[in-house]
């Protein structure tokens, strides 16, 4: 292929280049009912069962030239307030006619016209529907301009991202079962109930069959101060816990402030820390020594690299996670975390929990993922199952 028929890199688009036929003309929004492989309970509720589904809200848009942008996010009431109807409404209501007439790179616009029509209260507003759109326009201008998303936010240092294994609430035996299945992960999230005896159990479990791997426990705001304190206790002779992930409700910050002065595990924030805002003010109460980053809580990639800018500047640990994600989530990322370092193996669980991914292009060996290189997301997207599956 000669020089001038390659594709221009990003930097050599001038305004006129990007805008030529690249205006966003149309969004498409599907509800798709996606299966689980295996079941799946975290300590603010069920995500899924083995056979059952759950619902993630597919976008598609398309530019005046044709090319088109995936971006997806997954509905769980659960674990934040929005429902697949409202971030499909949302989507198709409010953010869409923003977005329409942009072009793929107007990321920043985008967000800003968001956030004047449905105003955020206290931290972030409907960020799982901004996400969904924020992915996908990310995917079209990589393609644009013929690269993949990872060189848009900045490049990558690493081609290759380890994963952890979600180890959901169950009996004992489900648990032993579930991390002899998953033994080629690079460490184990272990999801803890509240309920000290029964998760002291959980922990021995996954600890005898764990091989000496990292332990990341994650309570989904399931503790309380006192009961965590007995919980650590009960396994302070199992080796190799890194650290206890959103004990206390996300809002009770002086808790997490307390606790984190009271005992020697590490805390890590999740529901407590949606934008960089949060982790700043956690930050400045003594909150946190580590932040779990969601594309999806971030409201989407150019946002989740803020929290993340803050984490650096405060010395706060990364810790990467999805939410169920399918492989257009997953790739995404992918690509985010690419970029950095982690304290531990990512935590991206759509890929081990999910019967599909709705996607072709993945690598993953030895739960090790390849960051994907083609233009966009660099996935080819089942967009015929997607609208044959639709509701």
């Amino acid at each position: 292929m000669s020089a001038l028929s390659e594709p221009a890199p990003l930097e050599s688009l001038d305004s006129a280049d990007r805008s030529r036929g690249a205006r966003i003309r149309d969004v498409e929004v599907f509800v798709v009912p996606v299966p689980f492989a295996h079941e799946f309970v975290i300590g603010s509720g069920r995500v899924g069962d083995t056979g059952a589904t759950g619902d993630v809200v597919f976008v598609r848009l398309t530019t005046e030239d044709g090319v088109v942008g995936w971006g997806e996010q997954r509905a769980l009431p659960t674990w934040s307030y929005e429902t697949a109807e409202t971030i499909a409404i949302v989507i198709a209501r409010h953010l869409a006619p923003l977005v329409v007439g942009l072009t793929p790179f107007d990321v920043e616009q985008f967000h800003r016209s968001a956030v004047a029509a449905l105003s955020p209260a206290v931290s972030n507003g409907f960020p799982f529907a901004k996400a969904a759109i924020d992915i996908a326009m990310h995917d079209a201008a990589g393609k644009i301009a013929g690269v993949p998303v990872h060189q848009l936010l900045g490049g990558r240092v690493h081609d290759r991202i380890a994963l952890t294994s979600a180890i959901g609430i169950a009996d004992p035996a489900i648990v032993a079962d579930r991390v002899s299945a998953s033994s080629e992960y690079h460490a184990y999230k272990v999801k803890i109930s509240g309920d000290v005896d029964t998760d002291v159990v959980a922990v021995h479990t996954v600890a005898e069959r764990a091989n000496g791997k990292p332990l990341w426990l994650d309570a989904n705001q399931a503790y309380r101060p006192t009961a965590l304190r007995r919980l650590l206790d009960g396994i302070k002779d199992v080796p190799n816990v890194v650290c206890v992930e959103q004990p206390v409700p996300g809002t009770d910050w002086g808790a997490m402030a307390r606790l984190r002065s009271s005992i020697d595990l590490p805390v890590a924030i999740d529901e407590g820390s949606f934008t960089a805002a949060d982790l700043a003010r956690a930050v400045q109460l003594g909150a946190t020594d580590l932040v779990v980053v969601k594309i999806c809580k971030a409201a989407g990639l150019r946002q989740a690299q803020r929290t993340i800018s803050v984490a650096q500047a405060h010395g706060v640990e990364l810790l990467a996670s999805g939410l169920t994600d399918c492989g257009i989530g997953f790739a995404a990322a992918l690509h985010l975390f690419s970029a950095y370092d982690l304290a531990l193996p990512a935590e991206l669980n759509g890929y081990e929990l999910l019967a599909e991914m709705y996607v072709d292009g993945l690598e993953v060996t030895g739960a090790v993922a390849a960051v994907p290189v083609a233009p966009g997301l660099g996935v080819t997207v089942d967009e015929e199952r997607i609208r044959a599956t639709a509701r």
